[in-house]
């Protein structure tokens, strides 16, 4: 995607209101549709407990941000604009970023009865759900802003998991499909790296080291790929 992916006309209004999740895009470098045309919906392998995310922002890019995650790592993202089909992918972090997120979850008891909008007259920011299940028993909130400190960490991870799996998704189909819009790809994860939007950045070091080792790639994006590779290995 492009420098501008996940940037939001409201931009201004989230930061007047401290909202330190990266802004949505006006438009992307190809569309959610072409992104995922070779990516076939699969069903999820979760177990246990579940957390997820789901931000729904009609007339943004994306429109549609659903993220599910169990108690190991396991879990599924499904990005894309409301007129697509669903299309659920599987993906893993690590178990200590799993805990981290149902740490949180336990500090708003699960999301029994919580209520975590803010209740004012504010630009609509995307309707925000969590949800929690386990069996039987299923618990969800939806707000729109909320300054509760536990929902905003929770609320950035997940924007944080969907902007890192977006980056490595349009990384893995550049790659596929145009080469010679790889760099740009390069520069958009460089500046979310820079600016610490990626949870997990270490995930994209496998495919960071296929694009730094393939000579079929324009020399620029692969110098930047070993860079940031590098900086990824230092910083762990």
């Amino acid at each position: 995607m492009s420098a501008t992916k996940f940037k939001s006309p409201l931009a201004a209004v989230a930061l007047a209101v401290t909202l330190v999740v990266a802004p949505l895009p006006a438009a992307p470098l190809f569309s959610g549709s072409a992104a995922r045309s070779s990516a076939p919906a699969v069903a999820p392998t979760m177990s246990g407990p579940i957390v997820t995310y789901r931000k729904v922002f009609k007339t943004s890019f994306p429109e549609f941000v659903e993220i599910k995650v169990d108690q190991s790592g396991a879990g599924t993202w499904d990005i894309r604009q409301l007129d697509e089909d669903a299309a659920p992918q599987a993906f893993q972090i690590s178990p200590a970023l799993a805990q981290r997120i149902f740490a949180l979850a336990g500090n708003l008891h699960n999301f029994q009865g919580a209520d975590l909008d803010v209740h004012r007259r504010l630009a609509n920011l995307g309707e925000k759900t969590f949800t929690y299940a386990n069996g039987g028993e299923t618990h969800t909130t939806t707000f729109n802003y909320t300054l509760d400190p536990s929902a905003t960490q929770l609320t950035n991870l997940f924007e944080g998991l969907a902007r890192q799996t977006s980056d490595l998704s349009d990384l893995a189909r550049t790659m596929r499909y145009d080469h010679l819009g790889v760099n740009d790809v390069m520069k958009q994860i460089e500046e979310d790296y820079n600016t610490k939007q990626l949870p997990e950045p270490e995930l994209l070091l496998p495919t960071l080291d296929q694009l730094a080792s393939d000579e079929k790639y324009v020399d620029i994006a692969r110098q930047r790929a070993r860079t940031l590779a590098s900086k990824i290995r230092s910083a762990k």
